[in-house]
C-alpha cells in the first residue's frame, strides 16, 4: 500500500485506521510554510539488514512484542504489510513530501533495526548493512533526504567506531539510538565514549523508544505502545539528566521524539525533587530542568494544535528547549 494511499481519509473503517483519527486530521489543503520544512522524525527499513539478522536473535522476546495481546500483535503485522512500499520506495516518500509540503526529511532506521538484542558481532555487521541501506535510500534524492544511522550499542566500542563512520564516511547527521539498552541505561559508564564521541563530531543523537522493559500491565489497549514508548522516553531522559551526562557532555544535540515522553509536561517535579532530597541531587551542581532545556523535542504528539501551544510548547519554550516538527509514518 502507497504511503500516498495510508494517508488520504477514506480508509476508516478498518482495525488500524490510516485515515483521520479522534487525534490525527488530514489536511485536504496543501500547507506552505514561509521557512524551509524539515520533518525530523521518518523511518526507513532495510529488507538486507533483516535477512541477515532473522537467524541470530528472537523478536518475540523484545517487550514491545512480549507486553502485546494477541489483537495488538495481528493488527502490527497488518500494518507491516500495509506499509511496507511507503518504507522501501524513496519515489513514493518523494511524493507524499510534495503533498505535505515539506521540503526535507531525516531518515532513519525503523526502531526495530536497532539490533542491540543480537551477539556483538552480528551487531556490527547488521548495524553497516542498516546504515549502508540507508545511505542508499538517501542517495536517491539527496537534495530531499538526509540521514540518521544506527549503532550498535551493545558494544560500545563498536558504536563509537560506527558513530564515526556514519558521520564521517556516509555524511549523515548522527544517530537513531533506543532509550535502553537491553534494560541497561543510557547513562551507564559504559556508554560514555559514546556520548563523548557525538558530543566531539557534533553528531544529533534522536532518542526512540521501542517499548517499555516492565510492561506486563501494558499488554491490553496497544498500551505497549500508547503508554509504554513515551513512558521509556521519559524514564531514559530522567536517567540522562540526573545521571550527569548532559553535565559531562554540555556539547550534546539530543532529539527526544514525541514530545520528549511525559517530562517536559511536568518537568518541576525533577526540580523540586533536586532542591529538596540528597538522594535525588544526585552530582548536578544545576536544577535538572536547566538540562532539560538543552535538548530538542519532536511535535509528534497528536494533539490540537492549539492545545499544543497551551501546553507542550509553552512550558519548553518558558525552559529554553526547543521544539522542531516531526512526522512518523
Amino acid at each position: 500500500m502507497a504511503h500516498s494511499v495510508i494517508d488520504t481519509p477514506t480508509l476508516g473503517e478498518a482495525d488500524n485506521r490510516y485515515g483521520p483519527t479522534a487525534a490525527r486530521l488530514v489536511s485536504t489543503e496543501p500547507i506552505r510554510l514561509g521557512t524551509v520544512t524539515v520533518d525530523c522524525h521518518a523511518h526507513i527499513f532495510v529488507p538486507e539488514a533483516a535477512k541477515y539478522i532473522a537467524p541470530h536473535y528472537d523478536p518475540a522476546a523484545r517487550p514491545f512484542v512480549k507486553y502485546s495481546s494477541p489483537q495488538t500483535r495481528a493488527i502490527n503485522l497488518k500494518q507491516d504489510a500495509d506499509r511496507t512500499l511507503a518504507l522501501l520506495d524513496p519515489r513514493d516518500r518523494v511524493r507524499v513530501l510534495d503533498a505535505q509540503g515539506i521540503d526535507i526529511q531525516i531518515v532513519s532506521p525503523a526502531p526495530p533495526q536497532c539490533y542491540y538484542d543480537v551477539p556483538k558481532e552480528h551487531g556490527r555487521t547488521v548495524s553497516r548493512i542498516v546504515n549502508e541501506g540507508v545511505a542508499t535510500f538517501v542517495a536517491t534524492h539527496p537534495e530531499r533526504f538526509a540521514g540518521l544511522g544506527t549503532i550498535p550499542l551493545q558494544d560500545p566500542a563498536a558504536a563509537v567506531s560506527e558513530l564515526e563512520f556514519v558521520v564521517g564516511t556516509l555524511g549523515f547527521r548522527g544517530v537513531e539510538i533506543l532509550t535502553n539498552v537491553n534494560g541497561t541505561e543510557l547513562s551507564s559508564a559504559e556508554f560514555d565514549p559514546v556520548w563523548a564521541k557525538a558530543s566531539e563530531i557534533g553528531a544529533v543523537v534522536m532518542l526512540h523508544p521501542l517499548g517499555f522493559t516492565e510492561a506486563r500491565r501494558f499488554e491490553d489497549y496497544y498500551f505497549t505502545n500508547v503508554i509504554g514508548n513515551p513512558l521509556d522516553t521519559t524514564v531514559a531522559l530522567h536517567h540522562l539528566i540526573f545521571g550527569g551526562v548532559l553535565e559531562r557532555h554540555p556539547g550534546l544535540k539530543i532529539l527526544a521524539v514525541h514530545g520528549g515522553g511525559f517530562l517536559p509536561a511536568y518537568s518541576g517535579r525533577i526540580d523540586h525533587a533536586w532542591g529538596a532530597r540528597a538522594d535525588a541531587r544526585g552530582s548536578l551542581p544545576e536544577p535538572p530542568s536547566s538540562y532539560l532545556a538543552k535538548m530538542y523535542f519532536d511535535t509528534t504528539v497528536f494533539e490540537e494544535q492549539e492545545e499544543l501551544k497551551k501546553t507542550r510548547a509553552d512550558s519548553l519554550h518558558s525552559l529554553g528547549g526547543r521544539l522542531v516538527k516531526g512526522q512518523t509514518l
